[in-house]
């Protein structure tokens, strides 16, 4: 096993190293608050999981509007979160990830529909998530003006997209 009675082996922690953004230290110190989550079932990193309940308490996630956005995406269950999920959405939402994947995902987070495109109804659902119970006017004049959004071969882009 790696060093400092770590969960992982040398090449384990190497391998996740090269996978990620993080460092060793970090990745340690993940899988830690992953197993903080449900003591009971993670007892090692190999083939861990954890409830979608228990992810959506982390502080990072419990007032965000968008966790249950953000579990889709980075998990590869629909009820579970497995500790490699669990490291790549820590690992995109480190400081040393480039705004490039930053900005994949966060794509991938406010495309309610799955359709690729952040559409209109995608931009509606992503407003009223910010507003939280608020009315908001659902014109389609009002949603381009405020999002800064642009139409592109009758679809919906983020100026993001233009920029590159």
């Amino acid at each position: 096993m790696g060093g400092n009675n770590s969960a992982f082996t040398d090449h384990e922690l190497e391998t996740y190293q090269e996978l990620t953004y993080l460092t060793k230290k970090e990745i340690i110190h993940i899988f830690k608050r992953f197993q903080e989550l449900d003591p009971v079932r993670v007892k090692s990193p190999a083939n861990a999981v954890v409830s979608r309940d228990a992810v959506l308490k982390l502080t990072e996630l419990k007032e965000n509007p968008f966790n249950d956005r953000i579990f889709d995406v980075f998990s590869s269950s629909r009820d579970d979160m497995t500790f490699e999920d669990f490291l790549d959405m820590m690992s995109v939402f480190s400081d040393a990830a480039p705004q490039a994947v930053k900005a994949e995902y966060a794509f991938r987070i406010y495309d309610f529909d799955g359709d690729e495109f952040i559409g209109e109804k995608d931009i509606v659902e992503l407003i009223q998530r910010l507003i939280g119970g608020q009315k908001f006017a659902k014109g389609e004049e009002d949603i381009k003006e405020l999002v800064g959004c642009v139409s592109i071969g009758g679809h919906w882009a983020t100026l993001y997209e233009n920029h590159n």
